[in-house]
């Protein structure tokens, strides 16, 4: 009836179908992955065009001025004066550390011996 080489055909043969059908499956999930990330990036293009627009609006120097002068009492605003420009050589050559704020003022940071203000958040008990 059916040989042994018939039986090893149709298994190869089912096993092919199973292999394209797999494949197939695969790429069809691949895409719909695809095309998912491709609208979340068009919509975070999209969000990003809106809070440029929104950036570009809020930012418009005739609005600030006009809240500065609304403001100007509550927030004690004063024009720029030319003594507070400042050259950048003037800045300072290295960047603040903590240990040089420490070196300056060491009392103000100075917790009382035996206690820990760090744990405490800077309260003693």
């Amino acid at each position: 009836m059916f040989r042994t080489t018939d039986i090893v055909l149709i298994a190869v043969m089912v096993s092919a179908a199973a292999f394209t059908y797999k494949t197939k499956h695969d790429a069809e999930r691949q895409l719909a992955e695809l095309n998912q990330i491709r609208a979340d990036i068009r919509a975070e293009q999209d969000t990003i065009d809106v809070l440029e627009a929104d950036w570009s609006l809020l930012t418009q120097p005739r609005r600030l001025q006009q809240l500065s002068e609304i403001y100007r009492d509550e927030l004690a605003l004063e024009p720029v004066e030319a003594h507070q420009i400042i050259e950048i050589s003037d800045l300072p050559a290295a960047p603040l550390r903590i240990e040089d704020i420490l070196s300056e003022q060491p009392e103000i940071f100075a917790g009382e011996p035996g206690t820990d203000n760090i744990e405490t958040g800077g309260i003693d008990q």
